[in-house]
């Protein structure tokens, strides 16, 4: 399995370079153990890679095909895409210091590469912007989502701000743009159990013990729409759309809930009405409090 790249070699374009480590036997040639090792990657995208310079040893050589290979050996090697669809949208830096990155992420842009997204993802777009090989996020919002992310700048002090994250000491607030339900009182909280659903990019609601905790209020109603400020108390994947959606409330413009209504590709006319508006927490190395609110904005009120 992939793990992390070392850190002395460079980013290319703000990629920075993966790292296998292949099991053995010994003596296989580079490509075949690559192929072997990583089957979901075409052997020729493989070759490919080894024929422009994109595999590297542990001392930051190229490796050629003719290479052969040892059990435990580490091979660095840069991500590409044949193909990647373009993003007419950029991120902004809210906040910066030595350790901590505040974005605000557009709708429609992945935060780390995956599938059909590298370049065009948040993370890579700010370590080719800024110069910045170590930054990694501290959390993630749908590529749907639009908002603040927050990322970690240090190696040594990552894991005090992960640790805001894992013991529920950060205070998230959404806003969303959804149908209005007069007969509600607000605000109020709703618990249920999430699961994955058998479409793998979905998720859904379950039984058994509650596993997922929102709180839902309301911050303004314009005719059959609401917008609803929400409050994630636990971080389940696609938690506020599947709550929201199972409340009979879908957010406006949802791609997957209740149904999948996936625009096509370069469709951007459509956001999904969410907004990671606003993040608080006590800071774990200065002990001052700290608050960050998005600078983006939801089609409110709505056309």
């Amino acid at each position: 399995m992939p793990t992390p790249p070392v850190a002395n070699l460079p980013m290319r374009n703000g990629v920075s370079p993966s790292c296998v480590v292949l099991p053995g036997p010994s003596g296989q040639p580079v490509l075949q153990a690559l192929a072997q090792c990583l089957p979901t990657v075409p052997i020729s995208t493989w070759a490919a890679r080894l024929a422009a310079g994109d595999v590297l040893d542990a001392q930051g050589q190229a490796v050629h095909p003719q290479h052969t290979t040892h059990a435990g050996m580490r091979l660095y090697y840069y991500r590409s895409l044949p193909s990647e669809p373009a993003l007419p949208f950029a991120p902004t830096v809210l906040y910066r210091d030595a350790h901590l990155l505040v974005a605000d992420k557009p709708h429609f842009m992945p935060v780390v590469p995956s599938g059909r997204y590298l370049h065009n993802t948040l993370l890579v777009q700010l370590k080719q912007q800024l110069g910045l090989p170590d930054i990694s996020p501290l959390h993630r919002i749908d590529r749907d989502t639009a908002g603040l992310v927050l990322l970690s700048l240090q190696v040594s002090t990552r894991g005090a701000y992960q640790a805001l994250f894992r013991n529920q000491s950060i205070t998230k607030h959404y806003e969303a743009v959804a149908p209005w339900q007069p007969q509600r009182s607000y605000p109020f909280d709703h618990h249920s159990r999430i699961e994955e659903s058998a479409q793998f990019f979905r998720c859904c609601e379950g039984s058994g013990p509650p596993n997922a905790h929102t709180r839902i209020d309301l911050l303004d109603v314009r005719g059959n729409h609401a917008l609803y400020s929400l409050s994630p108390i636990s971080g389940k994947r696609h938690q506020l759309r599947v709550h929201m959606s199972a409340l009979g409330m879908p957010i406006c413009n949802d791609p997957y809930y209740p149904e999948v209504n996936d625009p096509p590709e370069g469709d951007y006319s459509r956001p999904l009405q969410l907004l990671a508006r606003s993040l608080a927490f006590t800071d774990p190395l200065s002990g001052e409090p700290r608050r960050f609110t998005s600078t983006l904005a939801l089609q409110w009120p709505p056309a």
